[in-house]
Formats: C-alpha cells, sequence, structure tokens
C-alpha cells in the first residue's frame, strides 16, 4: 500500500508572532512545496529518504523517541511518533520526500515536510484526522520531537490555503476562512527577495521571544497576549515591547482582511511596512538584510514590504505594481551590491493550493 502527498511551503501575508500567542494570521500557500510518498512495510521499521539528502535513516517504530533520530529526518518521524503517541494503529513505513522549496528562506520547508507526511499517513491508514487535527499533529512533530518550538501558523497554511486566496486563521481556535488575494487581477505581484541569511528557530533567538511571551502572559495572568487592551503594560520595557507588537500586529490582519474583502489590496501595503516596522523595533526580530530590502524596495516604488518569518534571517515580501517589478528587484540589488552584499534571490508568490493528494 502507498500513498502521495504534496504540501506547500507558504508565506504569511502578514500576522508574525501571533500564532503562539493565541492570535490571527493571514498566510497563503506559495506554489513550491514538499512530496512525500508513503510505503507500508511489515518489519515495523520507519525509514526515511530523501532526494536532497546523501544519507538514509531508518528507526525501529518502537525506539522512536524526542531526540532519535535527530537532525532533519526528525521533522519526518516525529510524525508517525505523534500519531502513536495518540493511539492511532500506524505501522511501519518508507518515507520518500523531495522538494523544491528553498530551504532556509523563510518559506516554511520544515512544515510543509511534516503537512506532507501526515497527509499520507492519514491516507495510508485510514485515521480519518480532519486537515486542522493534522496540523496539530503536524506541529506537535516539530515541537514535542524535533524540539523546535514553533507556533501552528505553517502547518496550518500548508493544509488549510485555497488557491487565489490568503486564509485568516484564529490560532485560539483554529478556525479559518478564506479571504480574495487575486494578485493577478489586480495587476499587483508579491516579491519574495530571499536575504541569502539562512535562520533556525533552533538555534536562534526565537526561542527566547515565545519564552518572552510566555513570562510577559504569566506576569498579567492570562492565557495568552491577544485580546489585552491597549497600552497593557508589566513595568518590563522589554516585555512590555513584545505585548505592543502582538496586540497592533492582530489589528493589522483585521485591517488587511477589510482591505482585501472590499476589493482594494493595494491598500494592504502600508499594512505590511507597518508590521516591518513593529517586527524592528518592538519584537526585534528583524535582521540588517532584511531592513535594506524593504527600505530599497519602497524607495524604488513597492506598496509596501516587510520581513516574514519567524526572524533572524530568511525572506522579505514586497507587494508591488507588476509594471515595476522589475525595477523594485534592480533597487534592491543595488543596495545589496553597495553593501559588499551578494545580490539577493527573488521568486514571485501566487495563492496556491494547500496540502493535496497525488495521483499514483
Amino acid at each position: 500500500m502507498k500513498s502521495g502527498w504534496r504540501a506547500p511551503g507558504r508565506v504569511n501575508l502578514i500576522g508574525e508572532h501571533t500564532d503562539y500567542n493565541g492570535g490571527l494570521v493571514l498566510p497563503f500557500a506559495v506554489p513550491w512545496g514538499v512530496t512525500a510518498e508513503v510505503t507500508s512495510r511489515g518489519d515495523g521499521i520507519v525509514e526515511v529518504r530523501s532526494t536532497r539528502r546523501p544519507d538514509r535513516v531508518a528507526v525501529p517504530l518502537d525506539g522512536l523517541r524526542p531526540g532519535r533520530p535527530d537532525g532533519w529526518a526528525a521533522y519526518a518521524v516525529g510524525v508517525p511518533w505523534v500519531l502513536r503517541e495518540d493511539g492511532h494503529p500506524i505501522g511501519g513505513v518508507t518515507i520518500e520526500l523531495d522538494s523544491d522549496l528553498p530551504e532556509g528562506a523563510g518559506l516554511s520547508s520544515s512544515a510543509a515536510l511534516e503537512a506532507a507526511v501526515a497527509s499520507a499517513l492519514n491516507d495510508l491508514f485510514g485515521l480519518g484526522l480532519t486537515r486542522p487535527e493534522l496540523a496539530r499533529v503536524a506541529q506537535r512533530a516539530e515541537n514535542d520531537f524535533a524540539g523546535v518550538p514553533t507556533g501552528i501558523l505553517d502547518q496550518s497554511a500548508s493544509l488549510l490555503s485555497l488557491e487565489g486566496h490568503a486564509v485568516l486563521i484564529d490560532t485560539a481556535d483554529m478556525s479559518g476562512r478564506p479571504v480574495p488575494f487575486d494578485l493577478a487581477a489586480a495587476g499587483l505581484e508579491l516579491l519574495i527577495v530571499d536575504t541569502g541569511v539562512t535562520h533556525t528557530h533552533a538555534s536562534s533567538d526565537y526561542r527566547v521571544r515565545r519564552e518572552e511571551c510566555v513570562r510577559a502572559a504569566s506576569l498579567l495572568g492570562v492565557a495568552s497576549l491577544t485580546g489585552l487592551p491597549a497600552g497593557t503594560r508589566t513595568g518590563d520595557p522589554v516585555l512590555d515591547r513584545r505585548i505592543r507588537h502582538v496586540g497592533t500586529e492582530n489589528e493589522r490582519v483585521l485591517a488587511t482582511v477589510e482591505r482585501l474583502t472590499a476589493g482594494d489590496p493595494r491598500a494592504v501595503g502600508p499594512l505590511l511596512t507597518a508590521s516591518h516596522a513593529s517586527l524592528r523595533d518592538d519584537y526585534e526580530v528583524s535582521w540588517p538584510e532584511a531592513d535594506l530590502a524593504v527600505e530599497a524596495a519602497e524607495r524604488a516604488g513597492a506598496l509596501g514590504g516587510r520581513m516574514v518569518g519567524g526572524g533572524f534571517g530568511g525572506s522579505v515580501i514586497a507587494l508591488v505594481e507588476r509594471s515595476r517589478a522589475a525595477a523594485v528587484r534592480a533597487a534592491v540589488e543595488t543596495a545589496y551590491t553597495g553593501k559588499g552584499l551578494p545580490p539577493p534571490s527573488f521568486l514571485a508568490a501566487t495563492p496556491a493550493p494547500g496540502a493535496h493528494r497525488l495521483d499514483n
């Protein structure tokens, strides 16, 4: 028996570092992703192979433990571990992975991998799990098995997205609804600028930001930082900046949805720029190359732009008129070379379908 699924990476249009704070996010799936072909086997072994890795990893199902195995394979084998922990009848499998999604660019290659494997196992073993349930499984594989403290934004975007739409997700209850985001019809383009700085959630200050939010919520006696009155303070200036970002970012998500629903995507540009400023100044997760790219893009006529992902490396997005796209790219390249940096790479993002089964 065999099942193959493809799950996309994502760009989060707006709503950054709100997912693990019980807030709102507005991601969409990109055309690039991870394919997982899962074949059942009768020896109780989980074997993982990847076209992008020279090594193979094989571990007995009964020997799976957080941290064993570690490295790249942990994101894949963590999924059957979570499913077995939940009492699902998962047997031995061979997991074959392929990807055309850039790693380390902030497009969530790890979540796409987990979503593809979770979808394929759900299909292969007839588990009947819903897509929000699969997102939770994928998140736990990353958090509890791979030891990376991400929120649920990335996995949800990979599983819940629709072509031509962003998806508004309330992470407090995992409800979601599609929001029109037809760039081509509006004569717009969303440029993804890979800054060339690779990030890693496991070793970056991302973990520190999560801990700060937990500490702030504890001091305030609340479950999460979402929904607090404007101006709420703990008395700690660092924690107060984190609280302010979460509150204002949730407001920006709602304002973006309002503009897109009204058919005015150009009006989203200033909200992206405001988000970047908040991530840079209040949440302190931006990095010099991202700031440079955003500033250069806006000087060249971009409607707005911001860093995306967990921060400390990865990509920037810039909303541009299609007629100005080439000029914006050239301006960002010139800014980089003027600072002695290698030129960044560019992709044009189109809202794509979420995880789907492959024809075998």
